[in-house]
């Protein structure tokens, strides 16, 4: 393939191997690198390189942004695993534990085709999320931003003293529910924890509710191509693919099936 550009967020991943040496690694194989810095805007930066293929070494969150620039752009797109949870490249059948092993992508990718769904215009590979999950995510960020200490403890501590259920209206039937997923395709769901999903081009949007304080069991509903998200304010908290953001309501959600190429490594 001709020029390949990879943007690399160095605030990722666990440390193993280090963004210096994803990034040595990925310049050793001609690839073209942008190491992510304060302030930069990470969809101008996929939209405006110049490239025949363009990848992204972060998490699902930043994934997505890149994913979507590459769907504009009709251009291949790469996943590099180097996030926290990496549950696209995960579905994607990537080893999430070798990000450098992912690169070979870039030289001699299987192209595949799989769905992007949006919130409004942000894009999401994975899920969107309301409820208790959401304002755990919210809540996290926030005191991260303090640099408090334990965030994630003080997140949870707080979510779970929300015993109130989050009414919603989804394409125009109320419910009220302790976490609402919007899932990319099919999930397998777990207590606790998303399960895999075995399908990427399904074309569908699915719909899982959880209706107790925590979600021991969850409801799926009809599966559908679009979903009208409503509440009684004008603003939505949702975890996109992990990340905290605060949408307007009515939230459409839609779903483009296989709109992204998608360059993973062959089967060694």
């Amino acid at each position: 393939m001709g020029r390949s550009f990879l943007i690399v967020n160095p605030r990722s991943g666990s440390g193993r191997p280090t963004a210096n040496e994803l990034c040595a690694e990925a310049r050793a194989r001609g690839l073209s690198v942008h190491v992510l810095g304060e302030g930069d805007d990470l969809a101008a930066l996929a939209r405006g390189a110049e490239a025949d293929a363009i990848g992204m070494a972060g998490g699902d969150g930043s994934l997505g942004v890149v994913a979507a620039a590459a769907v504009e752009r009709d251009l291949p797109f790469v996943c590099i695993p180097f996030g926290t949870r990496n549950h696209f490249a995960r579905d994607l059948g990537l080893d999430r534990d070798d990000p450098i092993a992912a690169l070979a992508a870039f030289a001699s990718g299987i192209e595949r085709r799989v769905d992007l769904a949006r919130a409004g215009d942000r894009p999401f590979l994975n899920n969107a999320s309301f409820g208790i999950y959401a304002g755990l995510v919210h809540r996290r960020e926030h005191h991260r931003r303090r640099r408090a200490a334990l965030a994630r403890l003080r997140a949870l501590a707080l979510s779970a003293r929300d015993r109130q259920p989050l009414r919603l209206v989804l394409d125009g039937e109320s419910v009220d529910v302790r976490v609402l997923m919007i899932g990319n395709n099919a999930y397998a769901l777990d207590a606790f924890e998303l399960g895999k999903r075995d399908r990427l081009d399904e074309g569908l949007l699915h719909v899982y509710l959880a209706e107790g304080l925590l979600p021991f069991g969850w409801n799926e509903l009809p599966s559908r191509a679009e979903l009208v998200v409503e509440t009684t304010g004008p603003r939505l908290r949702v975890a996109l693919d992990g990340e905290p953001v605060e949408l307007a309501a009515p939230l459409r959600f839609t779903l483009e099936p296989r709109a992204l190429r998608v360059l993973v490594p062959e089967p060694g």
